[in-house]
């Protein structure tokens, strides 16, 4: 494959950043997605090469997002591959004290975003010629078993699932693959928490392991490099030693 083109959401840190490095170190053209443009910037200036596009884009507003798609087709010509990757969270808290406004913080991010960005991804692979391409979607571990006090990050990411698999559905006729990769304890900021203490099922904290997250960025790399004749449906990577099988 040459002149192959990507997009990722949250470029601009963690397991963003790690995913478009890969992918802009093995020869992709990579437009880099975020709301910090130093921050996406600063993940240009770590690739080998030139060819990264940084475009600063709030993915929950619909007019960033169509102009994302936009300005990456108008430089790049094509789209092989959206990493569907931009999430947040609020604080811990018990579904009791869980407010609407945290509700629709969460979802806004985490499946609006999401889906306003697969949907543009979906349309330009339908569209292009050669047609297809890949979606792949980062869920979470938490697609799987919650976390205390997680009731708008774990309904979104079992969302997500749902999501992941009624594109892949309908993108068989227009040779569109989608994936989901759950993840869990990459050694991000937004997992910095994990080093000092998380609350476990049981009420106690207990440090939890993390992984490198470039084995992360790695394991995206491999999935966007498949023909698309295959595809990686659903994939975990976790820390070894994190407590989630036998979570609860």
């Amino acid at each position: 494959m040459t002149d192959r083109v990507a997009i990722i959401t949250g470029a601009g840190s963690g397991i963003g950043r790690a995913a478009a490095l890969a992918l802009l170190n093995d020869g992709w053209s990579v437009a880099l997605a975020g709301r910090r443009q130093d921050a996406l910037e600063e993940t240009a200036g770590l690739a080998t090469g030139d060819n990264s596009l940084v475009v600063p884009t709030d993915v929950t507003d619909p007019q960033q997002v169509d102009a994302l798609f936009a300005r990456t087709k108008a430089t790049f010509g094509r789209l092989d591959t959206l990493f569907n990757n931009a999430g947040g969270n609020v604080p811990p808290t018990n579904f009791g004290d869980f407010t609407f406004e945290m509700w629709r913080q969460v979802c806004a991010i985490n499946l609006d975003a999401m889906f306003l960005c697969a949907n543009a991804a979906f349309r330009q692979m339908r569209d292009q010629s050669p047609r297809g391409g890949r979606i792949i979607n980062n869920g979470s571990i938490s697609a799987h078993n919650p976390r205390p006090g997680s009731a708008g990050y774990t309904s979104t990411k079992h969302a997500i699932t749902g999501l992941t698999k009624s594109i892949a559905l309908d993108g068989r006729q227009y040779d569109i693959c989608c994936s989901q990769i759950d993840i869990g304890n990459a050694a991000t900021p937004m997992t910095a928490r994990s080093a000092d203490g998380q609350m476990q099922p049981n009420g106690q904290i207990a440090v939890e392991p993390r992984m490198d997250v470039n084995d992360v960025g790695r394991q995206v790399a491999f999935m966007a490099n498949l023909s698309l004749d295959s595809n990686v449906q659903f994939v975990s990577i976790m820390a070894t030693k994190m407590p989630w099988i036998g979570r609860g």
